[in-house]
C-alpha cells in the first residue's frame, strides 16, 4: 500500500489526498509526471494531468520554456513547489489507468492561458463542460 500524496482537483478545487494503490481516497486513478533524470514524481490524478499533458507539450513543441508551481499536500508539509520545464528536460507521463479521459476544452483553455503568464503553470479548477468539451485524447 502506497502512502504518497497526489493533487486532484476539479469543480471544488484542489484536494491534498493520499494514495491507496492506483487510486486516491476518492477513487480516482492517479498518474505520475516524472521530471528529469532524477524520476523526481509528481503525483497527479489522471484526468488532471492528462489536460496538463497536452498544455506542456504543447508548449514544449514551441521551445517556450516556463515554470510548473502546485500546492504541497499536508503529508509533504504543506508548502507550494516549483520547476522549470524546458525542452532540455525529459518529462514522462504515467496514467495508472487504461482509458484516456475525455479532455475539456475550456479547461484547456485555460490552463493554456495561465501558463503564458508571468505565474507560469498552475493547475486551476475544471470549468464545467461546455461546447467542445470531450475531446479525445
Amino acid at each position: 500500500m502506497c502512502a504518497e500524496s497526489t493533487l486532484k482537483c476539479g469543480a471544488g478545487g484542489c484536494l491534498d489526498t493520499v494514495l491507496s494503490g492506483t487510486t486516491n481516497v476518492e477513487g480516482d486513478r492517479v498518474g505520475t509526471l516524472y521530471y528529469g533524470d532524477s524520476r523526481f514524481a509528481i503525483h497527479i490524478d489522471d484526468r488532471t494531468l492528462a489536460h496538463l499533458a497536452v498544455v506542456i507539450v504543447n508548449k514544449l513543441r514551441r521551445g517556450e520554456s516556463f515554470t510548473f508551481s502546485w500546492t504541497k499536500s499536508r503529508s509533504e508539509g504543506h508548502g507550494r513547489s516549483t520547476i522549470w520545464v524546458s525542452p532540455s528536460f525529459p518529462l514522462h507521463f504515467e496514467f495508472d489507468g487504461n482509458k484516456s479521459p475525455s479532455l475539456n476544452r475550456r479547461w484547456l483553455e485555460e490552463l493554456a492561458l495561465v501558463a503564458g503568464g508571468g505565474g507560469g503553470l498552475v493547475i486551476v479548477d475544471e470549468p464545467p463542460d461546455g461546447p467542445g468539451s470531450g475531446l479525445p485524447i
